[in-house]
């Protein structure tokens, strides 16, 4: 086989895992330009006959994609946030502040919590949510989303730091730094990517949920966007046209975050995948 073939190959394989894999969302984003449901049915994967943006904006105001947009922005970024200061914290206990056997032992029940399927723990989640009288509220979803969380997070924070050399922060004990200073001024802006990576996983996660969210919030204006879009499917007909305009909508805010944070979420993934 000629060497210029062997070349070849691999980048056409990927062609076509690439056109396969964009396909669905090609024809969603069309679909979401057209008219009607007719016109998707007639022509599924043919490009609208005109550009109806009419469509975003009857999701938006009319169909109260912004009130469930917003639901899931601020849910996802703050339960985000904090899950990954939380993991950030236990990462530096766990792998800086040794406890004889003990430090090893937390770890490994913090990584036992990857093993569970959250499915199995919905009736205790609902039980407890109910008992501490925030059922209905964001509360119910907002803790949950955080501690769900943190096993794999604190997987991979714990993995980067302990990358990082202990020479560092000898140095810095020496010129006078507390554990705090230490963890805060050093230690935290050296784990960057893998804080970045672990904050987009987490966020990916509570953006998509809809089986708690479905369960725990009845109240329309609470409801987040992929609970709230069943709204547009009811007894009689189902609005594809709308349908397609919020799976834009809610795959919108992704795509931004890997456009612009891709190098720090491959960085962070690897972090100690070698040694030496």
């Amino acid at each position: 086989m000629p060497a210029s073939l062997k070349k070849t190959i691999p980048h056409i394989v990927l062609m076509v895992y690439v056109v396969i894999i964009l396909f669905p969302f090609v024809f969603v984003v069309f679909s979401s330009l057209k008219e009607n449901n007719v016109e998707i049915a007639q022509a599924p994967f043919a490009f609208p006959k005109a550009l109806y943006f009419q469509n975003y904006v009857d999701a938006w105001v009319q169909a109260s994609i912004d009130v469930y947009f917003w639901n899931s922005a601020y849910l996802g970024v703050s339960s985000a946030v904090l899950g990954v200061l939380l993991a950030a914290g236990t990462s530096f206990a766990l792998t800086r502040m040794k406890f004889k056997f003990a430090s090893k032992l937390i770890y490994q029940v913090i990584l036992l919590g990857m093993l569970i399927p959250g499915n199995v723990l919905f009736i205790a989640q609902y039980i407890l949510m109910m008992d501490l009288h925030i059922l209905g509220k964001h509360w119910a979803l907002f803790w949950p989303y955080t501690a769900g969380a943190l096993p794999f997070s604190v997987l991979l924070i714990a993995a980067f730091m302990k990358a990082i050399p202990v020479e560092l922060e000898e140095a810095a004990i020496i010129d006078g730094l507390s554990a705090p200073g230490l963890f805060a001024r050093i230690v935290l802006p050296l784990t960057i990517p893998a804080l970045v990576t672990v904050f987009i996983i987490n966020f990916l996660g509570n953006w998509n949920e809809y089986l708690l969210a479905s369960f725990f919030i009845s109240k329309d204006a609470l409801r987040t966007l992929p609970t709230g879009m069943v709204g547009f499917r009811d007894a009689y007909q189902t609005n594809y046209a709308l349908i397609c305009t919020g799976i834009v909508f809610s795959v919108t805010p992704v795509l931004i975050l890997y456009a612009f944070l891709q190098e720090q979420i491959i960085e962070g993934i690897t972090a100690g995948s070698v040694k030496g």
